[in-house]
């Protein structure tokens, strides 16, 4: 179920972000990432062993090209060939939910003092959030595929946390997957992320320990 999970995750991700489809490699997928100072590209892996790490890293000959794979850190750290780094912060949590008929109100309604716009633009939807000033306070976005919607980019700005903007964000995009026939959500969370998502059912299925060549 994880890799399923995986696979999902990664093509969401290239449609969220814009990049070329995944291309499928011997240990998975490779996207190109164009136009970022921290990526040019990455390599994930639905299924992380020692052998698949070794040949999907011994690929690499390109600075800041990232692997991704449900593991955790110290297991996968010992796997790495020497130019690699897996720096802690950029380890996060694979997580899904039902996106079954809600009974919660729809559309939701924005916290006082914030106005939401959401725009849609081919397979992907945004949501962003502004106060009073007209500033954004709030976004995230989703890449719909099917039956399954993957949410992307989702942050509230310092100034407006513990407002209940980053619940808001989620059931929006959560209730505009539903009414474009999406019945399971999937998603990458930091640590942060993590403890709001689980307020909001979405469960934890593995952990995602990224690591980056520096040569």
């Amino acid at each position: 179920m994880v890799a399923d999970i995986v696979r999902t995750w990664v093509a969401g991700w290239a449609v969220s972000r814009r990049t070329p489809p995944p291309v499928e490699k011997p240990w998975g997928f490779y996207v190109e990432v164009t136009g970022s100072p921290v990526e040019t590209g990455r390599h994930v892996l639905p299924v992380a062993d020692e052998s698949l790490v070794h040949r999907a890293a011994e690929s690499v000959d390109v600075p800041r090209t990232w692997l991704k794979m449900p593991a955790e850190p110290a297991e996968a750290a010992p796997w790495l060939p020497e130019g690699w780094a897996m720096p802690r912060e950029n380890t996060d949590h694979l997580m899904a939910v039902d996106l079954a008929p809600s009974a919660a109100v729809y559309p939701p309604v924005a916290p006082g003092g914030y106005t939401a716009a959401v725009e849609t633009d081919g397979a992907v939807v945004h949501v962003r959030v502004r106060d009073a000033a007209g500033e954004q306070a709030a976004q995230g976005q989703m890449a719909l595929l099917g039956e399954a919607a993957v949410m992307d980019r989702v942050q509230t700005w310092e100034a407006h946390r513990r407002r209940g903007l980053g619940g808001f964000v989620m059931r929006t995009l959560a209730g505009h997957a539903r009414e474009r026939g999406a019945a399971l959500g999937v998603l990458s969370a930091t640590d942060a992320g993590r403890a709001l998502y689980e307020t909001l059912g979405w469960k934890k299925h593995a952990t995602i320990a990224g690591c980056v060549y520096r040569a």
